[in-house]
């Protein structure tokens, strides 16, 4: 299945390349060699934009104390940080990067109610830059989970990206495996979850969107006539 993202792309870069591919292969009409080249570079190039944009369906078992993966890619970043944005105070990052040739389609990692939405111009670092968290072109998503825990899921536009869609909307409510967005041509999706949250993936290790759990979170937050307080949530 083609996403819908790419399909305007794909009419508007494939008509010109097949008109383009039977012009040469006419002018070239005394060399094989000649008519081949051109046709099998440009047929290289539709496919890889069908292979790119291309959008698997995958069951999600929905989960609220699991967060699963929002990105086919690999994990490049996993430590504790300051995230400035939202929280203001130390969070545990967790970052996945998609090169070209992964599935581009971003999913909400875990059901709940989107509260902020916050865009942000910027560079184009490389996505494995230690600053393309803060200086990058990006986009904020915050989401308050079933169990009253907050995360941050932020897309990150790379060297090669130069658009992020977000489709999330603040006041809605979403659910695991929905979809929340999708970055053009190689880029990166961050995670900022609590310090106490249990990860179950390891530094270069392989994920896929909707497939692979990042981890659990070990506490459910509930509200007592006293105030705020954290309660166990139980063990795995």
């Amino acid at each position: 299945m083609i996403h819908k993202e790419g399909r305007l792309i794909i009419i508007t870069v494939g008509v010109p390349v097949i008109l383009t591919g039977l012009a040469l292969y006419k002018l070239f009409s005394g060399s094989f060699l000649l008519q081949m080249v051109p046709l099998i570079l440009m047929l290289a190039l539709l496919i890889f934009l069908f292979w790119f944009f291309r959008n698997p369906t995958r069951r999600v078992m929905v989960d609220d104390n699991i967060l699963l993966s929002p990105a086919d890619g690999r994990v490049v970043v996993m430590e504790k940080c300051f995230e400035k944005e939202y929280f203001k105070r130390e969070m545990m990052q967790i970052s996945v990067f998609m090169s070209p040739f992964n599935v581009h389609s971003n999913k909400y990692p875990v059901s709940g109610m989107v509260k902020k939405v916050i865009y942000h111009p910027g560079k184009y670092l490389v996505a494995w830059h230690p600053k393309s968290s803060e200086l990058n072109e990006r986009s904020t998503v915050v989401i308050e989970t079933p169990c009253n825990q907050e995360i941050v899921v932020r897309q990150i536009a790379g060297v090669l990206a130069r658009r992020i869609v977000t489709y999330a909307a603040e006041g809605v409510k979403v659910q695991q495996g929905e979809e929340l967005g999708f970055i053009k041509f190689g880029s990166r999706v961050d995670l900022f979850v609590p310090l106490d949250f249990i990860t179950e993936v390891e530094i270069g290790q392989g994920v896929r969107a909707n497939v692979t759990r990042i981890g659990r979170f070990l506490r459910e937050k509930t509200d007592t006539s006293d105030g705020a307080k954290d309660n166990d949530a139980g063990s795995a």
